[in-house]
């Protein structure tokens, strides 16, 4: 028991902590598949049972069973959720199917946090009841309320309603129920039919149901009436009084609140409850309609007319002369009406005034007034009177133009020599248009008209010289009263960019002279106006070696220590404002030696000179003194210390062999070649004719030999003796 108890209490907190392994180890489940279906059809009319089931396909190992969660959606609403614990369909009914359940179905299963969603189906449920239309009266009086209602028998959901007087809709009501009631009222008399019909919104559709039977609505007329009268009526001149009288026809005491308002357009003239009067003066204007307008509850009645005025005289005009005027100018400003009733009005009868007044002199005649013009822009208006009618003329603007003030004269751009340019006129005072003249010495060139404020005056012109730049003047006006006292400007005053000639390069020092280490000045000059740029360009590559400018017509390029690497061909280039590029002519500078370089070359060369003679000379006399001095002997008998050699070598079978040494008389070797005696005999000399072509020569015991070294070197004959004492190095006899 105590060994299970651990266990038991393990297998509890593993449950505990992994409830989905847990799950697992009771059961395993997938889902594999959800579906949903409509039944009868997806398509069905009004009033069918319909079914929306939902089946999903659910993999399972072991026995428990499984909590199943069903969502059915419309048109993505939860419509109904349950929850089950078999595998058994959902099933969703909607019976008596109407058009507010058509809509996009769909389903979804949750099992222990794993869920799937179906695809969606759409049902669509086709017709509508026939609206049913009832009223309360059949016959009302004018503006007497009457209540209309409208019934969708059977439908459900969010309705909108129409209510329609003889074909014209006159009210729309939306209800979240079949049924909708409304008041209405009528002015109009006669025979009304009425009738209804309603609409049931769907998203993204409406389905609209038929026409209710129409019903027959009888409006009686009240007899009270509304009455409107003017005095006079006819051939009314403006000035003359108009008496406007508004009353009520028929009017019962027990017919409830009535209201009388008169008016005049949109005026409101006055108002009242059983008449009202009014007066006024006539006015052309006054023509439009009169209405004398009665309302009692619902009821509206209206009387109308409209008097025709004559005009007593037009609206007058106010006209300027001349069309255009400068500051402080003189102008006239003449005011008159086109037009006058001769009947009703004399002409002198008929005053003009201008406002404002304060800047009028006395009128000259009937509506003409001279005025000085101002220095800014002003409004005038004229004003006609006669028998009280004042009338106002449209405003007249005077805008005043400005004298054109002295202009300025200047160059656009730059003034190249030889070449065209722009001289640009300009006055910056003076109301447009401004007309423009260049003159050159006082004749005139060219002219130019400025009409608005973007333009300018140019002139195109060109010159020879330099000093033809200060003879250009210009001249601006813009009245032709003003052009004498307006004067010329000033003469042009401009920097005048003369074209580059004669470039040249120059250097220094001259180029015969110019050797290794020398500071090199390479300058080149031009002819015209700067600055100007300079390049220098060396054995013709694209990109030159130096570039500046300059504020002179020259300048140079340095070399500060000349080197053989600096030879080759230089040129410069030379560019100012006017952008026309000069080349100078190519120069080629050859970098001699220095003269520290040809001395010691020259002595060098005397040196090695001097030696090779000293050299010959002293070969020349060695070899004399050679052929002098040379020692021949030949010996018949053996000197002691060869003697004494022989004994200790190999006695041979050949006749002894005596050879000839020839000596070279060094220091110390006289007194030996004098105790020496020459042996004279029948002996054969051999030479010592020895190749090493020859291979090994055979061993001949002939005793040591000594040779004599021709060249007479100190070192060799040394060395040639060491080897004198090995007999075995002697030279095969020559036969």
């Amino acid at each position: 028991m105590d060994y299970f108890l651990p266990v038991f209490t393990s297998l509890l907190i593993c449950n505990h902590i992994h409830p989905w392994r847990g799950a697992d180890a009771q059961s395993s489940f997938t889902i594999r598949d959800i579906s949903i279906s409509l039944e009868p059809s997806s398509d069905v009319a009004r009033g069918t049972n319909v079914t929306v089931r939902c089946q999903a396909l659910v993999s399972i190992s072991g026995t428990a069973a499984l909590s199943r969660e069903y969502t059915i959606y419309k048109d993505g609403i939860t419509v109904y959720t349950k929850n089950m614990g078999s595998s058994d369909d959902l099933l969703y009914r909607l019976p008596d199917a109407r058009v507010p359940n058509t809509g996009k179905y769909k389903c979804r299963i949750n099992i222990d946090g794993r869920w799937m969603t179906s695809e969606s189906k759409k049902l669509k449920v086709t017709g509508l009841s026939a609206p049913q239309f009832h009223i309360n009266k059949g016959v009302v009086s004018e503006g007497e309320e009457l209540t209309a209602k409208c019934t969708a028998p059977g439908e459900t959901g969010s309705i909108i309603f129409y209510f329609y007087d003889n074909s014209k809709e006159i009210r729309e009501e939306r209800v979240n129920s079949n049924t909708s009631e409304v008041k209405l009222h009528f002015n109009s008399v006669g025979i009304h039919k009425l009738y209804c019909s309603y609409t049931i919104p769907v998203t993204p559709d409406s389905f609209q149901s038929e026409k209710s039977q129409p019903l027959t609505l009888t409006v009686k007329e009240f007899l009270i009436t509304p009455v409107l009268e003017i005095f006079p009526n006819n051939n009314v001149y403006e000035g003359d009084r108009l008496d406007i009288l508004c009353t009520i026809r028929n009017l019962v005491y027990n017919s409830g609140t009535v209201h009388l308002y008169l008016s005049r357009g949109t005026q409101l003239l006055s108002r009242g409850d059983t008449n009202v009067n009014h007066s006024m003066i006539a006015l052309a204007k006054d023509s439009e309609e009169f209405e004398c307008r009665l309302e009692m509850g619902k009821v509206v009645k209206v009387d109308t007319k409209k008097v025709p005025v004559i005009e007593l005289f037009s609206v007058p005009t106010l006209t300027m002369s001349p069309k255009e005027v400068f500051h402080k100018e003189n102008m006239t400003l003449t005011c008159k009406s086109s037009s006058y009733a001769s009947e009703r009005l004399h002409r002198d009868q008929l005053t003009y005034s201008l406002d404002p007044p304060g800047s009028l002199q006395i009128p000259k005649t009937t509506g003409v007034f001279f005025v000085k013009a101002l220095l800014y822009e002003f409004n005038y208006t004229c004003i006609a009177q006669a028998k009280g009618i004042h009338k106002y003329s449209k405003p007249l603007t005077v805008r005043p133009k400005v004298t054109v003030s002295t202009p300025r004269i200047s160059v656009v751009g730059r003034a190249v020599l030889g070449r065209p340019f722009k001289i640009h006129c300009q006055s910056d005072v003076g109301s447009l248009p401004i007309n423009y003249t260049l003159f050159k010495e006082y004749e005139e060139l060219s002219k130019a008209s400025v009409r608005r404020p973007s333009e300018n005056a140019l002139f195109t012109v060109t010159i020879d010289r330099p000093e033809d730049i200060n003879k250009f003047m210009c001249e601006a006006k813009n009245s032709p009263l003003s052009s004498s006292e307006i004067p010329l400007s000033k003469r042009l005053d401009a920097a005048v960019v003369v074209p580059l000639s004669h470039p040249a390069l120059t250097v220094i020092p001259v180029l015969p002279e110019i050797a290794e280490g020398d500071h090199v000045f390479m300058i080149c000059s031009v002819k015209g106006t700067p600055p100007v740029t300079f390049k220098w360009y060396y054995d013709g590559k694209d990109k030159p070696i130096f570039t500046t400018t300059s504020d002179t017509n020259h300048t140079d390029y340095q070399i500060p220590a000349l080197s053989k690497e600096h030879s080759g061909t230089y040129y410069c280039e030379a560019v100012n404002y006017a952008n026309n590029v000069v080349r100078s002519a190519p120069i080629i500078i050859e970098v001699r030696l220095a003269s520290w370089k040809k001395a010691l070359i020259i002595g060098f060369c005397l040196l090695v000179v001097s030696v090779l003679v000293v050299v010959c000379v002293l070969c020349f006399r060695a070899k004399r003194g050679k052929v002098e001095r040379v020692d021949i002997s030949v010996w018949s008998e053996r000197p002691p210390q060869a003697a004494h050699e022989e004994e200790s070598s190999t006695v041979s079978n050949e006749p002894d062999v005596e050879y000839t040494e020839v000596v070279h008389p060094q220091q110390g070797d006289n007194a030996r070649a004098a105790a020496v005696p020459l042996r004279k005999g029948t002996e054969t000399v051999y030479s010592e004719l020895q190749k090493s072509a020859l291979g090994a020569a055979e061993h001949h015991d002939y005793g040591c030999v000594e040779y004599a070294d021709l060249n007479g070197e100190h070192a060799n004959m040394n060395h040639r003796q060491s080897g004198f004492n090995n007999c075995q190095d002697l030279p095969v006899p020559v036969d």
